[in-house]
């Protein structure tokens, strides 16, 4: 039996026709491994920013079902050029809206939640081997209403899809190759993570790292579905999100709102050494601390004044040089 893997894609990986070609190359690489093979897509570039403009410069106030029945065409217009190309290429693929796939959600509109996805149709096309590409970010509800899940909902979708298939894994893909010790785009010496559990990708997202949709992880917990996340560009190893269990390493430092840093890992609660080792910088650079709190997994350190990435920088290598075991290079 094949087993069925479910691949996302985002808008910049979709952003233009040459990149819709390197994707259809990654999904076409897997297709031939023998694995059921379930796409889902984000609008192209800023499609979705480009719609949500245009409403309000014909409207003040858009009301929410218009503008999820708006917005939701991004998304259809991705799948339907992702769908063309993968036939021309001699690959029997089709596009599905979300409501089309089964996708059904409350009726709250831009924030919608999945309440359940009837899998009838994508199995029917999966039997006749085709590559079944949904649109993501949205779903339909008891009023037969388009409904999208809020910005990087397409994520939400693709781990939902996944849970619904009982898939082996669902792959993120997007222009970033894992997800980092901190920005890699202003921490120059922040390092990949091979492995996360579900409960600190969590509390990396809710420190405001544009990583993963929240929803999405949750979900992926509840059902155990592993989820990796890669660069569309290359083919290096990614970061793979799953159960895994892993006692006093620190995983990732974010800067959230500019004032307030947070350092995530799985029992960082006993991480005694830690705790010093940030406090001693924030001691050593006359920083005006407001809050300092601990759970199991985070500590968080929110300043009455905004907090360079220098700082940011100093604590990612006071603890890199304390615990490189925890990087696993």
């Amino acid at each position: 039996m094949n087993d069925t893997i479910v691949l996302k894609f985002g808008g910049s990986s979709v952003a233009d026709n040459e990149k819709l070609k390197v994707v259809a190359d990654k999904i076409i690489n897997m297709y031939n491994k023998n694995n059921n093979i379930v796409v889902i897509l984000s609008a192209q570039g800023k499609m979705t920013d480009k719609l949500i403009s245009e409403a309000k410069e014909l409207a003040k106030d858009v009301e929410k079902r218009e503008m999820d029945a708006l917005v939701s065409c991004g998304e259809q217009m991705s799948a339907a050029k992702l769908s063309i190309l993968l036939n021309s290429l001699g690959y029997k693929a089709i596009s599905l809206t979300g409501w089309q796939a089964g996708i059904y959600t409350n009726n709250t509109n831009e924030n919608a939640i999945i309440q359940n996805i009837n899998t009838e149709r994508i199995l029917k096309e999966l039997e006749k081997k085709h590559i079944v590409i949904i649109t993501g970010f949205q779903g339909i509800n008891e009023n037969m209403d388009i409904t999208t899940f809020g910005r990087g909902g397409s994520d939400t979708s693709a781990v939902a899809v996944a849970a619904a298939l009982n898939a082996k894994n669902c792959y993120i893909f997007s222009d970033v190759d894992g997800v980092y010790t901190a920005d890699p785009n202003k921490i120059k010496n922040s390092k990949k993570l091979s492995a996360l559990s579900y409960e600190e990708m969590l509390e990396i997202s809710s420190e405001g790292a544009k990583v993963l949709h929240n929803r999405c992880i949750e979900i992926g917990e509840k059902f155990k579905i592993p989820i990796i996340t890669k660069s569309t560009f290359n083919n290096k190893p990614g970061t793979v999100i799953s159960d895994i269990i892993e006692e006093n390493t620190i995983k990732s430092i974010i800067k959230k709102d500019l004032s307030r840093v947070s350092i995530v890992g799985n029992g960082i609660i006993r991480n005694i050494d830690a705790m010093k080792s940030v406090l001693d910088i924030i001691d050593k650079n006359k920083l005006d601390m407001l809050e300092f709190d601990v759970s199991e997994s985070k500590i968080s350190v929110t300043f009455k004044n905004v907090v360079d990435d220098e700082i940011l920088e100093e604590i990612q290598s006071k603890l890199l040089e304390d615990e490189k075991q925890y990087l696993n290079v």
